[in-house]
């Protein structure tokens, strides 16, 4: 029985990337056989190449990218939990700041990203805010939710136990809105990277937005390309290390 099962999992588990590299041989055949003009679009080999001749400024501009996208997301996480805490546990705020929240939450970032620019002027802290803005709301919502969420009949039996608003909180509360936590981080850090190449793109110098605006407008769609492949990689990499912090958090909460 083991041995049948082992290659369909094998199988299953290798289905996502061979399509993934029969789209990329469908790409390069398509590009090569019509003959497609390298400025609309490249061949995965051109791009590749243009990777490697300008991996200096690639892993550069790379970095910039990824700290203002952490900082932000960490800044972020920093300021909504404790607004959520104090949001479920306060009820004159739940009336008054968090519908404020849900307004604003409406309001496109891209539309605020020129007038940040405007205030804070074009260095790093800018993009920063960007994300933190981009990040916020997400997370600041589901954790809400996931405290109100706690079972009435728990909290009402530690209460009974004597146990103090506190303890309710660090042993019921939090614990169990962890996983709802954990879902707005990971939308958060999907948003994360968008908002700093929004920042980018508005007023900057430097990281991979700046450089997919300056490669395009120079017509050099391959390193706008290999820009871009990186952004996808590094949302892919924060949204799995959130993923691997969610499984760690709640198996130290069953615990």
């Amino acid at each position: 029985m083991n041995n049948r099962s082992n290659p369909r999992k094998l199988l299953h588990s290798a289905t996502p990337m061979m399509t993934f590299v029969a789209l990329i041989l469908f790409w390069e055949l398509a590009a090569r056989g019509w003959h497609l003009p390298e400025w609309m679009l490249p061949a995965p080999s051109k791009i590749a190449v243009t990777a490697y001749d300008w991996r200096g400024d690639l892993a550069m501009n790379t970095w910039v990218t990824f700290y203002e996208t952490l900082l932000g997301f960490a800044l972020a996480i920093a300021v909504a939990l404790p607004l959520a805490v104090l949001v479920a546990y306060i009820p004159l705020l739940k009336r008054t700041i968090y519908p404020a929240l849900l307004g604003l939450q409406s309001v496109p970032k891209v539309a605020l990203a020129p007038l940040i620019m405007l205030w804070l002027g074009f260095g790093t802290m800018p993009k920063v805010v960007v994300v933190f803005l981009v990040c916020f709301f997400p997370i600041v919502v589901s954790a809400t939710a996931g405290l109100e969420a706690t079972t009435r009949s728990r909290v009402d039996l530690l209460k009974a136990m004597q146990a103090s608003q506190w303890q309710i909180f660090v042993r019921l509360r939090f614990p169990e809105a962890m996983p709802q936590i954990m879902v707005g981080c990971k939308v958060a850090i999907t948003f994360a990277v968008v908002g700093a190449v929004i920042g980018e793109f508005v007023g900057s110098e430097q990281g991979l937005g700046y450089l997919i605006m300056t490669s395009t407008a120079q017509s050099r769609t391959p390193l706008a390309f290999s820009a871009l492949i990186i952004l996808t990689l590094i949302s892919i990499v924060l949204y799995y290390t959130v993923e691997l912090v969610e499984r760690a958090a709640v198996r130290w909460d069953a615990h």
